[in-house]
């Protein structure tokens, strides 16, 4: 018959105090392997040899109580960013429907984003005529812009990551250093156009990013420009 670890207690046998004592001192790391105890022990810091223990359970609630200041800061941060980003992207689309022709609309949308969103490549592509191209709106043909980038026309959602060259070309024709973007198409009753973003960081947007800004201000252009075709028409 093998012999049993001292440290091993048989379901047979009844445990009382005395078992529990020759267990932990038998198994001084248990509170390290076990922290979670610690919040169940209520020991008074009179208890002799037992100090050293409240001060370890002194040093888990401290540790997690620096891990929750954390999460706190880090929440703070975020919200910090989303009131900027709110702020921002409100008197964006103020701007944007105080315009009264499409030159103007191209203008303020890629001004704002490059002054006041800090982004490096901004693009908006109008469906249409390329000869109806302005100063700062630039129009392509449908079939042309398929034929381009067709992979990315994946119905109403936005598509982030780093695309192929090619592709960053036909959206940045001036962005020869872009590593990423993002893009949105313009959908109401038909394909309006695109709306895209771009970094030379080849992980800044990324696929699992949030795209939320970019789907609000492509729902705004959205309802914004068939009124302005039709004034400039």
């Amino acid at each position: 018959m093998s012999k049993t670890n001292e440290d091993t207690l048989s379901p047979d046998i009844e445990i009382d105090e005395q078992h529990v004592r020759e267990y932990l001192k038998n198994n001084p790391d248990f509170f390290d392997q076990h922290p979670d105890i610690l919040d169940h022990l209520q020991i008074s810091h009179s208890a002799g040899n037992a100090v050293s223990l409240v001060e370890r359970q002194v040093s888990v609630l401290r540790e997690r109580n620096m891990e929750m200041r954390k999460r706190l800061n880090s929440l703070m941060e975020n919200a910090r960013d989303n009131d900027r980003l709110f702020k921002l992207t409100r008197e964006l689309v103020l701007a944007l429907l105080d315009v009264d022709d499409i030159d103007s609309l191209c203008k303020v949308f890629t001004d704002h984003l490059s002054n006041d969103f800090g982004i490096e490549f901004s693009s908006i592509i109008i469906f249409g005529d390329p000869a109806d191209s302005t100063e700062h709106c630039r129009f392509e043909s449908f079939e042309v812009a398929r034929r381009e980038i067709g992979a990315l026309f994946t119905g109403d959602k936005s598509v982030c990551g780093a695309l192929r060259k090619d592709e960053l070309s036909y959206l940045f024709p001036e962005g020869s250093s872009l590593g990423s973007a993002a893009l949105q198409t313009l959908k109401g009753n038909h394909n309006i156009g695109i709306i895209a973003v771009g970094s030379a960081d080849p992980d800044y947007y990324r696929s699992n990013m949030g795209t939320l800004f970019l789907n609000h201000i492509a729902d705004v252009l959205v309802r914004i420009l068939p009124n302005l075709t039709k004034k400039s028409g």
